[in-house]
Protein backbone atom coordinates (compact mmCIF):
# COMPACT_ATOMS: atom_id res chain seq x y z
CA UNK A 1 0.00 0.00 0.00
CA UNK A 2 1.36 3.45 -0.92
CA UNK A 3 2.36 6.05 1.60
CA UNK A 4 -0.30 8.38 2.93
CA UNK A 5 -0.48 12.00 1.72
CA UNK A 6 0.73 13.23 5.15
CA UNK A 7 3.81 11.01 5.01
CA UNK A 8 4.54 12.21 1.46
CA UNK A 9 4.25 15.80 2.63
CA UNK A 10 6.56 15.12 5.58
CA UNK A 11 9.10 13.52 3.25
CA UNK A 12 9.05 16.49 0.90
CA UNK A 13 9.32 18.86 3.84
CA UNK A 14 12.34 16.97 5.26
CA UNK A 15 14.05 17.10 1.87
CA UNK A 16 13.45 20.81 1.69
CA UNK A 17 14.93 21.30 5.18
CA UNK A 18 17.95 19.21 4.23
CA UNK A 19 18.64 21.39 1.21
CA UNK A 20 18.33 24.49 3.39
CA UNK A 21 20.72 23.04 6.01
CA UNK A 22 23.34 22.18 3.39
CA UNK A 23 23.13 25.69 2.06
CA UNK A 24 23.67 27.17 5.55
CA UNK A 25 26.60 24.77 6.20
CA UNK A 26 28.23 25.75 2.94
CA UNK A 27 28.15 29.42 3.80
CA UNK A 28 29.46 28.90 7.38
CA UNK A 29 32.40 26.70 6.30
CA UNK A 30 33.66 29.29 3.88
CA UNK A 31 33.17 32.68 5.52
CA UNK A 32 35.90 34.32 3.50
CA UNK A 33 34.29 33.41 0.17
CA UNK A 34 32.04 36.14 -1.15
CA UNK A 35 28.99 35.05 -3.13
CA UNK A 36 28.01 37.10 -6.15
CA UNK A 37 24.60 38.90 -6.10
CA UNK A 38 23.50 36.85 -9.08
CA UNK A 39 24.25 33.59 -7.25
CA UNK A 40 22.30 34.75 -4.17
CA UNK A 41 19.28 35.70 -6.27
CA UNK A 42 19.42 32.34 -8.03
CA UNK A 43 19.42 30.47 -4.72
CA UNK A 44 16.51 32.51 -3.42
CA UNK A 45 14.49 31.85 -6.56
CA UNK A 46 15.35 28.17 -6.41
CA UNK A 47 14.12 27.90 -2.81
CA UNK A 48 10.93 29.78 -3.69
CA UNK A 49 10.27 27.51 -6.67
CA UNK A 50 10.85 24.44 -4.46
CA UNK A 51 8.30 25.75 -1.96
CA UNK A 52 5.76 26.30 -4.71
CA UNK A 53 6.28 22.79 -6.04
CA UNK A 54 5.92 21.42 -2.52
CA UNK A 55 2.55 23.14 -2.08
CA UNK A 56 1.37 21.97 -5.52
CA UNK A 57 2.37 18.36 -4.86
CA UNK A 58 0.73 18.43 -1.44
CA UNK A 59 -2.57 19.76 -2.79
CA UNK A 60 -2.52 17.22 -5.61
CA UNK A 61 -1.94 14.34 -3.18
CA UNK A 62 -4.79 15.50 -0.97
CA UNK A 63 -7.09 15.78 -4.01
CA UNK A 64 -6.23 12.30 -5.29
CA UNK A 65 -6.87 10.64 -1.92
CA UNK A 66 -9.92 12.69 -1.05
CA UNK A 67 -13.23 10.87 -0.57
CA UNK A 68 -15.13 13.74 -2.29
CA UNK A 69 -16.43 12.64 -5.75
CA UNK A 70 -14.43 14.30 -8.52
CA UNK A 71 -17.56 15.52 -10.34
CA UNK A 72 -19.48 16.64 -7.27
CA UNK A 73 -18.96 20.29 -8.11
CA UNK A 74 -19.93 19.86 -11.77
CA UNK A 75 -23.13 18.12 -10.75
CA UNK A 76 -24.47 21.42 -9.44
CA UNK A 77 -24.63 22.79 -12.97
CA UNK A 78 -27.58 20.60 -13.90
CA UNK A 79 -30.14 23.06 -12.57
CA UNK A 80 -28.77 25.76 -14.85
CA UNK A 81 -29.03 23.55 -17.93
CA UNK A 82 -32.69 22.72 -17.57
CA UNK A 83 -34.97 24.49 -20.03
CA UNK A 84 -37.75 26.67 -18.80
CA UNK A 85 -41.07 24.88 -19.00
CA UNK A 86 -43.07 26.11 -21.98
CA UNK A 87 -46.67 27.22 -21.98
CA UNK A 88 -49.08 25.17 -24.13
CA UNK A 89 -48.48 25.46 -27.87
CA UNK A 90 -51.84 27.23 -28.22
CA UNK A 91 -50.41 30.20 -26.34
CA UNK A 92 -47.76 30.90 -29.02
CA UNK A 93 -49.45 30.17 -32.34
CA UNK A 94 -51.88 33.16 -32.44
CA UNK A 95 -49.05 35.60 -31.78
CA UNK A 96 -46.97 34.09 -34.59
CA UNK A 97 -49.91 34.39 -37.00
CA UNK A 98 -50.50 38.02 -36.01
CA UNK A 99 -46.81 38.81 -36.44
CA UNK A 100 -46.89 37.28 -39.89
CA UNK A 101 -49.81 39.53 -40.84
CA UNK A 102 -48.01 42.51 -39.32
CA UNK A 103 -44.93 41.88 -41.49
CA UNK A 104 -47.08 41.44 -44.59
CA UNK A 105 -48.80 44.78 -43.90
CA UNK A 106 -45.39 46.43 -43.66
CA UNK A 107 -44.61 45.20 -47.17
CA UNK A 108 -47.79 46.84 -48.46
CA UNK A 109 -47.18 50.29 -46.96
CA UNK A 110 -43.65 50.50 -48.35
CA UNK A 111 -45.16 51.62 -51.65
CA UNK A 112 -46.51 54.92 -50.32
CA UNK A 113 -45.16 58.15 -51.82
CA UNK A 114 -43.11 59.14 -48.77
CA UNK A 115 -42.19 56.05 -46.74
CA UNK A 116 -41.56 56.65 -43.05
CA UNK A 117 -38.65 54.26 -42.59
CA UNK A 118 -37.99 55.14 -38.95
CA UNK A 119 -41.64 54.50 -38.14
CA UNK A 120 -41.55 51.17 -39.98
CA UNK A 121 -38.61 50.09 -37.82
CA UNK A 122 -40.72 50.74 -34.75
CA UNK A 123 -43.48 48.55 -36.21
CA UNK A 124 -41.10 45.60 -36.06
CA UNK A 125 -40.70 46.19 -32.33
CA UNK A 126 -44.31 46.77 -31.34
CA UNK A 127 -47.47 44.69 -31.03
CA UNK A 128 -47.20 40.91 -31.52
CA UNK A 129 -43.88 41.38 -33.37
CA UNK A 130 -42.23 42.55 -30.17
CA UNK A 131 -42.26 38.98 -28.78
CA UNK A 132 -41.59 37.17 -32.05
CA UNK A 133 -38.27 35.66 -30.97
CA UNK A 134 -39.79 34.01 -27.92
CA UNK A 135 -42.90 32.80 -29.76
CA UNK A 136 -41.27 31.25 -32.82
CA UNK A 137 -38.58 29.54 -30.76
CA UNK A 138 -41.26 28.01 -28.56
CA UNK A 139 -43.19 26.80 -31.63
CA UNK A 140 -39.93 25.43 -33.06
CA UNK A 141 -39.25 23.52 -29.84
CA UNK A 142 -42.67 21.88 -30.04
CA UNK A 143 -42.00 21.11 -33.71
CA UNK A 144 -38.66 19.55 -32.82
CA UNK A 145 -40.36 17.28 -30.29
CA UNK A 146 -42.76 16.23 -33.05
CA UNK A 147 -39.90 15.28 -35.38
CA UNK A 148 -39.44 18.52 -37.36
CA UNK A 149 -36.33 19.77 -35.61
CA UNK A 150 -34.15 20.53 -38.64
CA UNK A 151 -36.91 22.28 -40.59
CA UNK A 152 -38.26 24.24 -37.63
CA UNK A 153 -34.95 25.66 -36.44
CA UNK A 154 -33.96 26.47 -40.01
CA UNK A 155 -37.22 28.44 -40.37
CA UNK A 156 -36.44 30.36 -37.18
CA UNK A 157 -32.96 31.28 -38.42
CA UNK A 158 -34.26 32.35 -41.82
CA UNK A 159 -37.04 34.50 -40.37
CA UNK A 160 -34.91 36.25 -37.75
CA UNK A 161 -32.04 36.72 -40.18
CA UNK A 162 -34.31 38.30 -42.81
CA UNK A 163 -35.89 40.63 -40.25
CA UNK A 164 -32.50 41.74 -38.96
CA UNK A 165 -31.41 42.55 -42.50
CA UNK A 166 -34.73 44.34 -43.11
CA UNK A 167 -34.18 46.42 -39.99
CA UNK A 168 -30.71 47.34 -41.22
CA UNK A 169 -32.11 48.39 -44.63
CA UNK A 170 -34.78 50.54 -42.97
CA UNK A 171 -32.17 52.19 -40.77
CA UNK A 172 -29.95 53.02 -43.73
CA UNK A 173 -32.94 54.30 -45.71
CA UNK A 174 -33.94 56.54 -42.80
CA UNK A 175 -30.46 58.08 -43.10
CA UNK A 176 -30.98 58.70 -46.81
CA UNK A 177 -28.66 55.92 -47.94
CA UNK A 178 -29.18 55.84 -51.71
CA UNK A 179 -28.01 52.21 -52.01
CA UNK A 180 -31.12 50.80 -50.31
CA UNK A 181 -34.27 50.02 -52.25
CA UNK A 182 -37.90 49.09 -51.64
CA UNK A 183 -37.33 45.97 -53.70
CA UNK A 184 -34.60 44.69 -51.39
CA UNK A 185 -36.81 45.37 -48.36
CA UNK A 186 -39.72 43.45 -49.84
CA UNK A 187 -37.40 40.55 -50.60
CA UNK A 188 -36.50 40.29 -46.91
CA UNK A 189 -40.18 40.51 -45.98
CA UNK A 190 -41.02 37.66 -48.36
CA UNK A 191 -38.28 35.48 -46.84
CA UNK A 192 -39.54 36.13 -43.30
CA UNK A 193 -43.18 35.46 -44.22
CA UNK A 194 -42.31 32.24 -46.09
CA UNK A 195 -40.26 31.03 -43.11
CA UNK A 196 -43.20 31.65 -40.77
CA UNK A 197 -45.53 29.83 -43.17
CA UNK A 198 -43.22 26.83 -43.15
CA UNK A 199 -42.96 26.88 -39.36
CA UNK A 200 -46.75 27.05 -38.93
CA UNK A 201 -47.11 23.95 -41.11
CA UNK A 202 -45.50 21.96 -38.30
CA UNK A 203 -48.35 22.92 -35.95
CA UNK A 204 -51.17 20.34 -35.55
CA UNK A 205 -54.19 21.34 -37.64
CA UNK A 206 -56.58 21.71 -34.70
CA UNK A 207 -54.15 23.98 -32.84
CA UNK A 208 -53.54 26.04 -35.97
CA UNK A 209 -57.28 26.45 -36.58
CA UNK A 210 -57.85 27.71 -33.05
CA UNK A 211 -54.87 30.01 -33.40
CA UNK A 212 -56.34 31.57 -36.52
CA UNK A 213 -59.67 32.09 -34.75
CA UNK A 214 -57.96 33.89 -31.88
CA UNK A 215 -55.97 36.02 -34.32
CA UNK A 216 -59.16 36.96 -36.20
CA UNK A 217 -60.89 37.86 -32.94
CA UNK A 218 -57.91 40.00 -31.97
CA UNK A 219 -58.10 41.92 -35.25
CA UNK A 220 -61.89 42.31 -35.21
CA UNK A 221 -63.29 45.42 -33.44
CA UNK A 222 -64.61 44.42 -30.03
CA UNK A 223 -68.04 45.93 -30.60
CA UNK A 224 -68.69 43.68 -33.59
CA UNK A 225 -68.04 40.47 -31.66
CA UNK A 226 -70.29 39.90 -28.64
CA UNK A 227 -68.14 38.71 -25.77
CA UNK A 228 -70.73 36.24 -24.57
CA UNK A 229 -70.61 34.44 -27.93
CA UNK A 230 -66.87 33.78 -27.85
CA UNK A 231 -65.73 30.25 -27.10
CA UNK A 232 -64.36 30.02 -23.50
CA UNK A 233 -61.12 28.56 -24.84
CA UNK A 234 -60.73 31.46 -27.24
CA UNK A 235 -61.33 33.93 -24.43
CA UNK A 236 -58.50 32.40 -22.47
CA UNK A 237 -56.12 32.40 -25.44
CA UNK A 238 -57.05 35.96 -26.34
CA UNK A 239 -56.29 37.09 -22.78
CA UNK A 240 -52.76 35.72 -23.18
CA UNK A 241 -52.17 38.06 -26.08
Amino acid sequence: MGASPLSQISCCYSSSNSISSLSQLHSSDFPSRKLSPAFSVTCALSRRESSRRLVSVSLFCLYCTSSIPKLAVAGGLDKYLKRKKLDPLEAYVPAVILTQLQIEDLGKILDVDKPQYATYRNLLRSGPAASLRVNIRAVAQYAAEAGYEKTAYSNVDQCLGALEELDSLLLRASRNDGETSIKSMKLKIDIAVDALNSLLKTVPSEVLSKGKEVADAYLTPEESVPTDKLDPGLKQLESIL
